[in-house]
């Protein structure tokens, strides 16, 4: 048995799933975790992240990372650690290849744009979307909407970020549906999940960064703990390309991370007894040492200063709100605008607001860049279609 493994999630034991029509249905030898990851991999929703922004806007290389290759990359962080502890890979997987499926076009700038239109409807958040889509948008399902994942998928993923004590609008109302105990803390699956998210983009985004032109590797030896592990790989490989070497360093980040997690997770767990005890802890069980949680909040810091707020990227982030922005007041005023299937607004008004918000939040970068060509008859400026 591996070490954490009396506190992994037991798919024999779930709390069940929301419509209990799908209890009685089984297609092979899967665990309901199983099934779980299966529905996700086979959604629409999971194949629309390949056109998706993680970084850049739609970016026109087919080297920089999407939502999609992000979350196979978070998915195989989180297997690891997973596997290691001896948790159910299934719901970590799961979690790891959802957890982003609620992001809007143009990444955060996208949701900038949403969040105020919605302003006066309690706003917008893309973790909320995430289960919105999974639970009532997403229906392939003849007798229920939503994918109907289990309690323990569908909580892990309303508490990526850890409990919750004031839910918007969207999520309230999904938890009021199918509660998912918000004021507690997740299982240890759905921790890994939100970790290994953290180790793969502080890390991924150095190597799209370089890649870009945003970064050069001087920059970087500017963080103490960056330079200490390129010195090390300068050493044992003096005659190697710097491009090489950069992936190098790329890699010894990510091992540095997940080793450190490894240990100080170990050491929180001590005397937690099972699954109850974990959701019920006062902290966070996996996650940095407070040394290593210091050093990624500065690399954190440091990504936002030279990349994510570079005037290239803040110049494209404003023309996507823009585009954003009017494309929801083009929806509002005129719903035969919007793809068949979508045109009828509900009532009352913050349903109909709603209801634009999950249709352009289902839009890819390039969906959304034809749709605002299409109405306005402009071509928006520094985005560029895939």
């Amino acid at each position: 048995m591996s070490d954490l493994a009396h506190l992994a999630s037991d798919p024999a034991c779930s709390r069940g799933r929301e419509f209990l029509a799908d209890e009685q249905l089984q297609r092979g030898p899967r665990t309901v975790f199983q099934r779980d990851r299966d529905r996700i991999i086979h959604s629409i929703a999971f194949r629309r992240l390949r056109h998706k922004t993680q970084v850049f806007v739609a970016p026109d290389g087919d080297h920089y990372r999407v939502r999609l290759t992000h979350s196979l990359e978070v998915a195989q962080i989180a297997r690891t650690i997973a596997r290691i502890f001896g948790l159910d890979e299934d719901l970590t997987e799961a979690q790891s290849l959802a957890h982003d499926i609620g992001h809007p076009p143009f990444g955060h700038a996208g949701e900038k744009a949403l969040d105020e239109a919605l302003f006066t409807c309690g706003g917008w958040d893309h973790n909320a979307q995430t289960l919105r889509t999974l639970m009532r948008l997403e229906s392939p399902y003849i007798e229920h909407k939503g994918l109907n994942l289990t309690w323990e998928t569908l909580e892990g993923l309303a508490k990526h970020n850890g409990p919750i004590a004031d839910p918007d609008p969207a999520l309230a109302a999904l938890d009021k549906a199918y509660p998912l105990a918000l004021e507690h803390w997740p299982s240890l699956e759905a921790q890994v999940a939100a970790i290994s998210d953290d180790i793969a983009y502080d890390n991924h985004d150095i190597d799209d960064g370089l890649r870009a032109g945003f970064l050069d590797i001087e920059q970087l030896l500017g963080l103490d703990f960056v330079a200490d592990r390129w010195r090390a790989i300068e050493k044992r490989f003096p005659d190697a390309p710097v491009e090489l070497r950069q992936r190098e360093l790329v890699r010894s980040q990510i091992g540095w991370m997940v080793n450190d997690v490894l240990e100080e997770t170990r050491c929180r767990c001590e005397g937690v007894k099972d699954v109850a005890e974990v959701r019920a802890a006062d902290r966070q069980l996996v996650g940095f040492s407070p040394e290593v949680a210091a050093q990624e909040r500065a690399l954190k810091h440091f990504m936002y200063e030279n990349v994510y707020h570079h005037r290239d990227q803040l110049a494209a982030a404003r023309t996507a709100r823009q585009v954003i922005a009017s494309l929801y007041e083009a929806y509002a005023e005129d719903p035969a605008l919007m793809a068949k299937g979508w045109r009828d607004l509900p009532e009352p008004p913050a349903a109909a607001a709603r209801h634009i918000a999950d249709f352009l939040a289902g839009m890819t970068d390039r969906y959304a860049i034809d749709a605002y060509t299409w109405i306005t008859g402009l071509v928006p400026e520094g985005l560029r279609n895939v």
